[in-house]
């Protein structure tokens, strides 16, 4: 089983290697197995990139709108044409089961392409009328060369959401996906030069942290987009504003899930299990935070357990499987030891909390109750499959707790009161919220967080504000005036 691309980067409408650079070994999750083996970018390649996209900016935002919208949503089809071959490099670069890859990776990246395909053509200014027949109208430019950081998690998915508002709005983009996963976005820069786009507007190269620091501060890059830790985020974000970059930062969480005890518990269980478990817990969104009132906790509880154990771990080629391994043996032993933390300090395990014997970096879907705040478990982002279980009595009290974290990235409430949902998304401190749902993240919604989980939104129309900028136009039709 090999997964060898034709070479490591992708510059400028075409494959380019460049083996003096350290190598990176693509490990199946599955297995521990090396699929692949790729570069990281040398100076002499980040030149090369940086170069591509800089020469094809002004040609590509000189097209219209139309015309680039065209290329992406050309691009949106491929991708829906190849979602299951896709989906399979997916799985083996991640560990995340195929059943998952084939309806929530390739396809949510080609969503975005579409999207913002469509949008391209309505990227306008606006004519601003005043009083004596002056005029003022507005211009939104592209903001020149954009670099987009990936993370491991959703490979395909973020270096689309990058890619796409970016090249809608006339901007050509350099992509350092994760070293953890470095094959699907060669796949998302071959499928936009086969829809048509002009060499050098989306560029891949491959890297550890010393190529995408060398990406941030050269002073050809305009913008900086980046998915990751909230540790990377701070040397990420403070090395962009010494060069007075525009940022977009989408980092790390420890989001809170109220469940109140007039919930229903079977969608309350559904949906901690997808703010945990879904993508075996490696998700920045997750409800890790599970605050359940105290009159269903028990109910809630052994509910859960129930449905855990129907969870089927194993291949993740094998689409009967919904739960896969962690991305990799570090990430696995990383959960493990906070495992061995939330048993040190008196949380109580309800489920799971092992490694899964065999191949591979697979652990069991873990649930702690009796959980406090002060807890390492309530406090740190596992980036993994553990829940915590926290008790409370009241809306205020737990709304409190619910925001005492430096995180702010999302926020969810399981009521069938209406009014107290609405009034508990009113008071959290959280970019993105859900009532009596978790972790969707369609394309038409922004996405992104608040305090220290980043800056900036994803998604939407509010993601072309983060990839272009207006200039304004003032028009006298009058004669000027002057004081002497």
């Amino acid at each position: 089983m090999k997964f060898q691309p034709k070479a490591s980067h992708f510059i400028n409408g075409e494959y380019v290697e460049d083996t003096s650079g350290a190598p990176i070994d693509v490990i199946y999750p599955a297995t521990g197995e090396v699929i692949a083996r790729l570069h990281s970018a040398t100076p002499e390649i980040v030149e090369q990139a940086l170069n591509s996209a800089k020469a094809a900016q002004s040609a590509w935002a000189a097209m219209s709108g139309t015309e680039r919208g065209r290329v992406l949503r050309r691009a949106a089809d491929i991708m829906r044409d190849r979602n299951r071959d896709l989906s399979i490099i997916e799985t083996h670069d991640t560990g995340k089961p195929l059943q998952e890859t084939l309806v929530a990776d390739a396809t949510s990246g080609a969503d975005a392409l579409e999207y913002f395909g469509g949008l391209a053509a309505s990227l306008t200014g606006e004519h601003i009328p005043l009083a004596g027949g002056d005029f003022v109208y507005t211009i939104r430019e592209a903001l020149g060369v954009c670099v987009g950081i990936g993370a491991w998690n959703y490979p395909t998915q973020i270096a689309c959401w990058k890619g796409a508002p970016a090249l809608a709005c006339g901007n050509t983009m350099v992509f350092k996906p994760s070293e953890t996963t470095p094959l699907s976005a060669l796949q998302v820069a071959e499928i936009l030069i086969e829809a048509g786009a002009p060499k050098g507007i989306y560029n891949v190269i491959q890297g550890y942290g010393d190529v995408g620091a060398s990406l941030v501060t050269d002073p050809r890059v305009a913008k900086v987009s980046l998915t990751g830790s909230v540790p990377t985020g701070r040397k990420v974000y403070a090395a962009a504003a010494d060069g007075m970059k525009h940022v977009t930062m989408e980092l790390g969480g420890k989001s809170p899930m109220i469940v109140f005890d007039d919930a229903d518990i079977e969608n309350a269980v559904s949906g901690a299990i997808l703010g945990n478990f879904y993508s075996s817990g490696q998700v920045c969104s997750n409800g890790t935070r599970v605050f359940v009132q105290k009159g269903i906790k028990d109910a809630f509880l052994a509910r859960l357990s129930e449905r855990l154990a129907t969870a089927k771990i194993g291949d993740p080629m094998d689409e009967e499987v919904n739960f896969g391994p962690m991305v990799s043996e570090n990430q696995m032993n990383i959960a493990l030891g906070y495992i061995e933390k939330g048993k040190a300090e008196g949380a109580r395990l309800v489920y799971g909390g092992e490694r899964v014997e065999g191949d591979g970096f697979y652990m069991q879907p873990t649930v702690f109750a009796d959980v406090t705040d002060e807890m390492t478990i309530a406090r740190e982002e596992i980036f993994g499959p553990v829940m915590s279980v926290l008790d409370f009595e009241t809306e205020e009290e737990v709304l409190a707790r619910a925001n005492e974290t430096e995180f702010g990235l999302a926020a969810g409430v399981f009521t069938n009161d209406l009014t107290r949902a609405h009034r508990i998304v009113a008071g959290f401190e959280a970019g993105t919220c859900y009532i009596n749902t978790y972790n969707l993240a369609p394309v038409e919604a922004p996405f992104g967080g608040s305090k220290m989980s980043g800056v900036g939104r994803e998604n939407s129309k509010l993601a072309i504000n983060h990839f272009s900028e207006m200039k304004t136009v003032y028009v006298s039709m009058n004669d000027v005036e002057a004081p002497y």
